[in-house]
């Protein structure tokens, strides 16, 4: 079971060194050969986006430092900013605990959200009031 590289893990000190291909052939990718991918502005900490990579696009990510996604829609590689423009530049990489997500702090070039917005993240819900407010205004 995957999960059990994981938790042998816990109990290593800080500092040890791991074989990245060795985590990586461990990280539970889902049925679909996909893991899920946060992406975080690695000055502020804003959260950009979320999206999917399969075993490809994290190897292309980190052979390249261009962030690379796949994208379920299309059913290929997307590497950001490769037609718009919005780039993202990898400075560190993360996995979780489970190993079943991704954290990746990139130096994002222009709005990082295909809206036009600086994050994907601008449906903002209100509890209390029941009513979802858009943050932030889409280019004109």
């Amino acid at each position: 079971m995957k999960h059990d590289y994981f938790v042998k893990q816990e109990q290593l000190p800080d500092g040890t060194i791991l074989d990245l291909d060795d985590v990586i052939e461990q990280l539970a990718f889902n049925e679909q050969g996909l893991i899920p991918v946060i992406t975080q502005d690695a000055e502020t900490k804003e959260i950009l986006m979320f999206a999917w990579m399969n075993k490809q696009s994290l190897e292309m990510t980190i052979e390249t430092k261009r962030v690379t996604y796949w994208s379920r829609s299309r059913q290929e590689l997307w590497i950001k900013g490769e037609t718009s423009g919005h780039t993202q530049a990898l400075v560190s990489m993360a996995f979780d605990c489970d190993g079943d997500t991704i954290l990746c702090q990139v130096v994002q070039s222009g709005p990082a959200c295909h809206t036009g917005r600086p994050n994907c993240f601008y449906l903002d819900v209100n509890m209390d009031d029941r009513h979802v407010r858009i943050v932030g205004d889409a280019p004109s």
